[in-house]
């Protein structure tokens, strides 16, 4: 509780300070004069929610980050682990990937425009090549740093590839494939809003920029918390889902080892040679 309620402080300290500069008009370097303030922003939200058009433009951002991420997901963990594992795939594919990963997606627009029939499938496009390629490099670095010893003792026990595929490399490599997932999410995020403002017809970066066109901002920092939320409940999904299926791996605890009191165990009620194999397994172990 207490740590939800130092969140909850911060929020809010932010949301007073945004204030009290905007609605003072204090222009000292950063002409916060020009911002909107809180007020104006929440009343401006409160307007789109009861309109039809934010919903809509909701959905389609929506629709388009997660199609593109689900693409991006099973492609790059797929490709990830055939450049890992195959020498061939690597000699293959390593130079294309090495090349073609440094240019930003959303240089992408005009191959997106020229290649596909309609904006939405160019959208979805960009939106799955910028999470594609940090799922496909975490993938890879995650399959190579495995134990060598794990897979030697599934071939002892007479298990054939698709068996260490599926008992050893993907569960040992589920942790630095979901950490590549959380980075494709956010990165998905700033591209689809981009692309939107550049080619789309609906959809929340569509919408914003539109305000921005017309001088409204207050509905362009309506647009801004929108996409913050957005973004923050996707990336904790993916957060949590990578938490349930890695749940076998040890947490790191916050609380500091010193914090922790354990009633002290009397050394001469422990016979001596007990004592002693205990501390042999605890090292052991």
């Amino acid at each position: 509780m207490t740590r939800y309620l130092v969140r909850a402080a911060s929020l809010a300290a932010a949301l007073t300070a945004w204030q009290l500069l905007t609605s003072l008009n204090i222009d000292l370097w950063l002409r916060f004069s020009q911002f909107p303030t809180v007020a104006d922003v929440a009343r401006a939200f409160g307007d789109r929610l009861g309109g039809h058009d934010y919903w809509t433009d909701l959905t389609d951002s929506l629709t388009r980050i997660l199609t593109g991420f689900l693409l991006a997901a099973v492609l790059g963990v797929a490709t990830g682990v055939l450049v890992a594992r195959s020498r061939l795939a690597e000699d293959l594919l390593g130079p294309l990937v090495e090349v073609v990963r440094p240019i930003p997606a959303i240089a992408l627009v005009p191959v997106a425009i020229l290649l596909f029939p309609s904006n939405e499938q160019g959208i979805v496009f960009i939106t799955c090549a910028a999470a594609f390629f940090p799922v496909l490099v975490s993938t890879r670095h995650a399959v190579r740093a495995l134990v060598p010893v794990w897979e030697e003792a599934v071939r002892t026990m007479g298990g054939g590839r698709w068996r260490i595929l599926g008992s050893v490399v993907l569960p040992g490599a589920l942790p630095g494939i979901f950490g590549g997932l959380s980075v494709g999410i956010g990165v998905s995020w700033i591209c689809v809003i981009s692309a939107e403002m550049i080619s789309g017809q609906y959809g929340v970066g569509y919408r914003t920029w539109q305000d921005y066109t017309v001088v409204d901002y207050p509905g362009v920092f309506v647009g801004m918390v929108t996409i913050g939320v957005l973004g923050w409940v996707t990336s904790t999904a993916v957060e949590r889902v990578g938490r349930w299926l890695t749940r076998w791996l040890p947490r790191t605890e916050y609380v500091a080892a010193a914090r922790v009191r354990r009633a002290p165990v009397p050394v001469s009620s422990v016979p001596e040679p007990v004592r002693e194999e205990g501390v042999r397994d605890e090292h052991l172990v």
